[in-house]
């Protein structure tokens, strides 16, 4: 959900050396995640463009640690001020929750991932390639006080059985967070037995300091003709909302919603075609959300370096790119289109 700020609690400063977190976040933390052994009775996990899931070391989910891509001494986010949340669409909410969290230490944000393999949901392409998402934090820096917010995964079945307070206290006690951001709607513990309330009042009890912050709207309110069936929908800007306003094809829509232009990501396969100025690849290569089909102009194009204007075209079975001129194409190589703001033309 989309949220702006209200203080429940002031900000209690940090017993752990403010140095160790910024050492983390120069070496291992924001260098990449480590790829993890497979073995039996893996677990899909979101991680990188080229392969969209990374199997997690069923040792990991014995182990039952709460972040999984934090290594055995759960100290990635120490001291820190986590936003809690799932984060999909990382749209302008999210980046709310992550500016409160800038304000009041070092930001980080917990993601909850294998919920919907867990709850059955429908599987849907992300809305960020996730190969995508730490330039997305990186540009949130100059509004989070030239801090880039770190990104730590929570395995959604290690926890779903946990109460609200057992929750907190793990939060406290294995990570050593100083304090929690969450919006008013946020919801946690076993059946979502816990709300914002239960969250400031435990992390009271904790020593933890607690930043409960109010939804940032919707100001275009263009989804107002579409039935949402989330019962904490109230004109909020949502991840739901991302991906109605990217399937009617209204970019600048999008762009109001994300506070930035979408970004599409692809691989180059050998099934690709290049036809003079356009290359056309089966929209299989996909790696996130694309939007309605359709044509569109003013879009940029981004592959190995090269930066360009180009025409994209999205038919029911591939996606055509037109520039003036293409660099080389390694095979398996990563292109991306960003949409600025242009409406589709009916293909």
């Amino acid at each position: 959900m989309g949220f702006a700020s209200l203080s429940l609690r002031p900000f209690a400063q940090p017993l752990h050396c403010r140095n160790r977190c910024m050492c983390c976040r120069r070496t291992d933390c924001f260098s990449g995640r480590k790829m993890l052994k497979v073995l039996c009775l893996p677990m899909k996990i979101t991680s990188f463009c080229y392969s969209q899931s990374v199997y997690m070391n069923s040792k990991e989910v014995v182990e039952d640690k709460l972040l999984i891509d934090c290594g055995p001494d759960q100290e990635c986010v120490i001291g820190g001020i986590v936003a809690l949340g799932k984060f999909e669409a990382l749209h302008v909410g999210h980046r709310e929750l992550a500016i409160q969290a800038s304000k009041a230490g070092t930001p980080f944000l917990l993601s909850f991932i294998g919920m919907a393999e867990v709850l059955g949901w429908a599987h849907k392409a992300p809305i960020v390639a996730n190969c995508d998402r730490k330039r997305v934090l990186a540009s949130w820096a100059p509004l989070c006080g030239n801090m880039v917010p770190l990104e730590y995964h929570v395995n959604f079945p290690n926890v779903r059985y946990l109460s609200p307070q057992q929750f907190v206290e793990r939060l406290s006690k294995e990570l050593g967070v100083s304090g929690v951001v969450a919006g008013e709607n946020y919801r946690f513990g076993y059946k979502a037995a816990g709300d914002s309330s239960d969250l400031a009042r435990l992390c009271e009890e904790y020593g933890l300091a607690a930043y409960i912050v109010r939804p940032v709207m919707d100001k275009l309110q263009i989804c107002n003709g579409v039935s949402f069936t989330n019962g904490k929908e109230k004109g909020q800007v949502s991840s739901t909302r991302v991906r109605h306003a990217l399937a009617s094809g209204n970019m600048e829509y999008v762009s109001q919603l994300l506070g930035r232009s979408h970004r599409l990501f692809m691989t180059n396969t050998r099934g690709h075609v290049v036809m003079g100025s356009r290359l056309s690849l089966p929209t299989l290569c996909l790696m996130n959300q694309q939007p309605k089909e359709g044509s569109y102009s003013d879009c940029t194009l981004y592959v190995d370096g090269f930066v360009g204007d180009c025409n994209v075209v999205i038919d029911a079975t591939h996606i055509h790119i037109e520039t003036e001129s293409w660099p080389p194409l390694e095979d398996k190589c990563l292109i991306s289109v960003e949409f600025n703001g242009s409406a589709p033309r009916e293909s």
